[in-house]
């Protein structure tokens, strides 16, 4: 009987297994389309034929050297980068994938895209958040949670919240590192360019989430330091 259990149970697991790693496979990108498309529109299929011809991706270390394979000389694919144990090392540690949003026709990347991820009220908070090819702008967030409050904290993966930080700007016009804040509670006045309406009653949400940003940011500061530069460079040469 045990025999015959374990042996169902594990035919059970290796007809699974190929489905389930499909479906992660598609929450992953979809999470990482969803900061630059409204990815509501698109069946799973559409998602990955969208993905696959549009995006590019690769793994950088803090000091903005690319990272093609890991200490065992296995090739290291971004989007299986686990963030949530990724965030756990020391910064000077981590791998850090960047996807990058390409135009179909030129090539060209229309918007680099940055995973993060940082605490919440009660547990986790992550963010798909991606900026505009002057890598400054912001396109657009992705966030996500595991539990933060129901009509509070929770209201970060709201498109309401999320389209509040699109066209905000993470450097002033001198180049100086700001970041984009959350401000506390709604219905502020004189926002500017580095600031974001606030989510009443999830103050803490609302900071988890200007930590991560900020760090994040910061972490990835080389890589947009040298293709803002890049950027710039090829602009004044058109």
């Amino acid at each position: 009987m045990t025999i015959f259990f374990g042996t169902l149970l594990s035919l059970t697991r290796m007809t699974l297994e190929p489905r389930q790693k499909k479906q992660e496979e598609i929450d992953t990108k979809k999470k990482i389309l969803g900061a630059v498309v409204n990815v509501s529109e698109y069946e799973p299929e559409e998602i990955l034929s969208i993905y696959n011809e549009r995006m590019e991706s690769m793994v950088i270390n803090y000091e903005n050297e690319i990272v093609d394979n890991d200490s065992k000389g296995n090739k290291i694919i971004a989007e299986n980068i686990n963030i949530q144990k990724n965030y756990k090392l020391d910064p000077k540690e981590r791998m850090y994938p960047v996807f990058m949003y390409k135009n179909v026709e030129s090539g060209d990347t229309e918007a680099y895209i940055f995973p993060m991820f940082g605490n919440g009220l009660w547990d986790w908070i992550s963010a798909y958040v991606a900026l505009e090819k002057d890598l400054n702008t912001v396109l657009g967030v992705s966030f996500d949670h595991k539990i933060e409050t129901p009509g509070l904290g929770a209201r970060i993966s709201s498109n309401e919240i999320q389209d509040r930080y699109k066209k905000k700007k993470i450097f002033d016009d001198a180049n100086n590192f700001i970041s984009v804040t959350m401000l506390k509670g709604e219905n502020n006045q004189g926002i500017n360019v580095h600031q974001v309406d606030g989510m009443s009653g999830a103050t803490i949400t609302g900071n988890g989430v200007n930590k991560m940003f900020f760090h994040y940011f910061e972490c990835y500061s080389s890589f947009i330091e040298e293709n803002k530069l890049n950027q710039s460079i090829k602009i004044s040469k058109n």
